[in-house]
């Protein structure tokens, strides 16, 4: 949130709320498009690498899905598997459902509310992605003590 508040414009708060008209069950995809230009703010000055930059500091919190998307919406994301960086993956509609937002989001004078009515939303998603995280290790989440040896008896 705070990332967030350091932006100067509410270019992320138009795109998320046109993606909340449009997909009111999506709740991943209105996320990615609030977040999907916090790589500019990350590291200001890398605008060709931003859509992947979002992408990685979002997985951790909000998962696979929102950092996919978030990395897609730009049409010159990178991506190692053919078609992807078209939108042409399993979200392809979603991609082209969050370019289409973005690109409404810059030439609109939608009143989008404010930052903080996102908050419950963001919590419930970094939530759910927490508990489908696999665990590190099934047997013992903390991992084998120190020195020993795994899978000996």
């Amino acid at each position: 949130m705070d990332l967030l508040r350091g932006s100067c414009d509410d270019h992320a708060l138009r795109t998320a709320a046109l993606i909340r008209r449009s997909h009111p069950s999506d709740k991943e995809l209105q996320l990615a498009g609030l977040l999907h230009g916090i790589g500019l703010l990350l590291r200001p000055g890398d605008g060709a690498r931003h859509a992947v930059l979002a992408a990685e500091a979002v997985r951790p919190l909000l998962g696979e899905r929102v950092a996919r998307l978030v990395r897609l919406h730009a049409p010159a994301a990178g991506s190692d598997r053919a078609g992807e960086a078209d939108g042409q993956g399993d979200d392809a509609d979603a991609v082209a459902t969050l370019r289409q937002a973005h690109d409404a989001a810059a030439g609109s004078g939608l009143d989008a509310g404010v930052l903080e009515d996102w908050r419950p939303l963001l919590e419930l998603v970094a939530a759910g992605s927490c508990r489908a995280a696999p665990a590190r290790n099934a047997i013992d989440p903390l991992g084998s003590p120190r020195g020993s040896i795994a899978g000996m008896s």
